[in-house]
């Protein structure tokens, strides 16, 4: 079993900072998506992204039961329809938010492996995915509590 990682909470800087591009992935990006995996999973979350867990690189992992996606440097292509649901966030506890995202995405980044991957998502997976983006961009949902 992999050990988890302290879920950092609102008020830690790192949640508020644009993570560093990930220049070369290897061993170490594939320890720290699957300990981010494991985190999430005992978090019962659907996605998490690493300033979460304090590190500065742009990594996210997002399930909504359609199977565990880990991307690295991701990038939103093409966002289509708008709709509003309330969100929650480990890093914000307690709080939920209306927040209004594209309905579907297509974004692009690298797997573990090093390929890249271009991944389409919909309704939930795509609010998954944005939401984590965000984080690696320093916003929290409670950025949007006033839109």
């Amino acid at each position: 079993m992999v050990s988890l990682y302290k879920i950092r909470k609102y008020g830690d800087p790192i949640l508020r900072k644009k993570c560093n591009i990930v220049k070369n992935i290897g061993i170490e990006e594939e320890k720290i998506l699957k300990r981010m995996s494991e985190t999430m999973y005992a978090s019962q979350a659907i996605g998490l992204a690493a300033p979460q867990v304090g590190i500065d690189k742009q990594l996210i992992v997002v399930d909504v039961d359609e199977g565990l996606l880990k991307l690295i440097n991701p990038l939103i292509l093409l966002k289509e329809g708008e709709g509003v649901l309330e969100e929650g966030c480990l890093s914000v506890p307690g709080i939920t938010v209306k927040v209004k995202r594209a309905k579907n995405i297509v974004v692009e980044g690298w797997n573990e492996e090093g390929k890249r991957v271009k991944v389409e998502a919909k309704g939930l997976f795509a609010r998954a995915i944005q939401h984590e983006i965000d984080h690696l961009q320093g916003i929290l949902i409670i950025d949007y509590a006033n839109s």
